[in-house]
């Protein structure tokens, strides 16, 4: 009866050996799986990859510049005729090239005033989640103070006092963009603080500031990818709403905001200076969106 069970658990620990043996996939590459199955993500991911491309590389390679004058063309419908694929504004500019730079602009603007409030908010809100107590409570009412402000009076005031600066634009985004991702990395953090590799740290001896860079920051990146691409388009709309209302850029360079208040204004004469920045705006906001939305699907742990 013994030497049956043991030539059993021989036989099943030779078939053991000699099955293929099944890679493990790290948490990214299930993500990055489970992003690859939602069609409308990846579809979404390539349109945006070329709108980008497009606003970045397209103006090299056409014959006209975003600040000057075709004096035969002014006003000009879509055509053919010397490259005017999106025809041209009533100053004779052509509207393709400065719908591409314009579309650089909100992007880098968007990518940019992002980059900074997802820094800013990973910070605060890790700080005052770790530090907890009258920290945590001071640090948490001013953020409760800053959604009470008005962010478009700020803009006014900021651009009356200091001028229409690229890097303003930036800035007023950026100031009025971070108290959600702050709110958010802070519950995350209360939860995380309580875990045994926090409480090994801390009996170690290693610094807060560590403590934070170093464990709880790493432990909050899913959570941070996804709010980001969240963020981004909201960002992006914000920035065209402030330049539309006359607080972005300035002429000569241009923004999507920019041009579509400019088309808005002659609509009833030149329907093409509305119709193309909006659409481009309105396309990179629909593919940013679905974007979240796949890379929220790929890394929700309840999925999993």
């Amino acid at each position: 009866m013994n030497q049956e069970k043991n030539q059993a658990i021989l036989q099943a620990a030779a078939e053991a050996v000699a099955a293929p043996q099944i890679a493990s996939r790290s948490p990214w590459a299930d993500a990055r799986r489970r992003f690859l199955r939602n069609k409308a993500a990846v579809v979404s991911l390539v349109l945006l990859s070329l709108i980008a491309l497009a606003c970045i590389f397209g103006p090299m390679f056409l014959p006209h510049q975003f600040d000057t004058t075709d004096w035969d063309a002014m006003g000009l419908a879509p055509t053919l005729h010397n490259m005017h694929l999106f025809g041209t504004d009533e100053m004779g500019r052509d509207l393709l090239v400065r719908t591409l730079i314009g579309g650089r602009i909100s992007l880098f603007v968007g990518l940019m005033a992002t980059l900074a409030s997802v820094t800013l908010g990973i910070l605060w809100g890790a700080t005052a989640g770790f530090l907890g107590g009258r920290v945590d409570s001071i640090m948490m009412r001013i953020v409760d103070m800053m959604y009470a402000v008005p962010y478009l009076l700020i803009a006014i005031l900021m651009v009356t006092l200091l001028g229409r600066e690229f890097y303003l634009v930036v800035l007023t985004i950026t100031v009025f963009s971070w108290m959600d991702m702050a709110r958010v990395v802070r519950g995350q953090t209360l939860s995380l603080k309580s875990k045994e590799f926090i409480e090994a740290a801390r009996c170690i001896g290693v610094p807060v500031h560590k403590q934070i860079l170093r464990h709880i920051v790493p432990n909050l990146l899913g959570i941070v990818v996804i709010y980001t691409t969240i963020t981004v388009p909201g960002v992006i709309l914000t920035e065209s709403v402030l330049s539309f209302l006359g607080l972005g850029v300035q002429e000569p360079m241009t923004s999507w905001g920019v041009l579509i208040h400019d088309g808005a204004a002659v609509m009833e004469n030149t329907p093409w200076m509305l119709l193309f920045p909006g659409v481009m705006l309105s396309l990179t906001l629909y593919c940013a969106n679905y974007i979240g939305d796949g890379m929220r699907d790929a890394l929700d742990p309840k999925d999993r």
